[in-house]
Formats: structure tokens, sequence, C-alpha cells
């Protein structure tokens, strides 16, 4: 099998990292270091890395500023709980890009969002509605 580990840039790391954990419904924990961290699923997979900008000079991690954090990149995450993941998602957010609805071409609900360093994220039911 394999697998991807996707890393976005963020300005702070812990703060993101919390971001995300409440979106996955996983339990408040802190990111092994101030420049990195992984959002690890029960089983291992890795669902997300955080990345610092700046830290180890990545040159596509470098600085924000070299272009728009999240242009040409969309975070799809398929979740089993997807009415919970709702109503978590409602506490980090104000408003969502894209309320809950169906897609006809997958026949899953999904919505959109933005996290807190502006990368939009789609999160769509695992099973179909």
């Amino acid at each position: 099998m394999k697998r991807t580990w996707t890393i976005i840039g963020v300005k702070d790391v812990a703060r993101s990292f919390r971001w995300y954990q409440t979106l996955f419904g996983q339990p408040p924990t802190s990111p092994a270091h101030d420049d990195f961290g992984q959002l690890v699923d029960t089983d291992g997979t890795v669902l997300l890395c955080l990345h610092r900008w700046g830290a180890h000079e990545h040159p596509s991690l470098l600085d924000p500023g070299n272009g728009q954090a999240g242009n040409g990149l969309l975070l799809f995450f398929r979740v089993d709980d997807f009415d919970a993941c709702l109503a978590r998602v409602r506490t980090l957010v104000s408003r969502l890009d894209d309320e809950p609805h169906l897609n006809p071409h997958t026949g899953t609900l999904e919505f959109a969002l933005r996290d807190p360093d502006g990368y939009c994220v789609m999160v769509s039911a695992l099973a179909a509605a």
C-alpha cells in the first residue's frame, strides 16, 4: 500500500494542530515540535502534516508571501462521522464556504470551509447519502 503525507505551511503549528484535531474529532494533544506536527489516525495513518513557514529551508515553504497559501490546493477529507464533524466545525468557524449539500458525482454529503491559514478544506461523508 502507498500513502501520501500531505504537508501544508502554517503560521502557528500548535494552533493549526488544535484546529484540525477538533475537525477530526481527536482528543487534544500537542504537536511533537514547535515547527512541525503530524495528525495521525488511531491506526497510525498520517492524516496531515503541519509545517511552520520558514522552518528547515524547504524551498516551497519559505515564505507565505511568495504566493497565496492554498492557491491551487484543496484539502479533501472523507469522514465516517459526517454529522458530528459538521457540529465540531460549527464551533471552529463562523461560516462555511459551502453549506452541506449532496455532491451529485460522488453521491455523498459534503461541505467546505477555510482553515486558520486560508486553505480550502472540503469534508465529505465516507458513505453515500
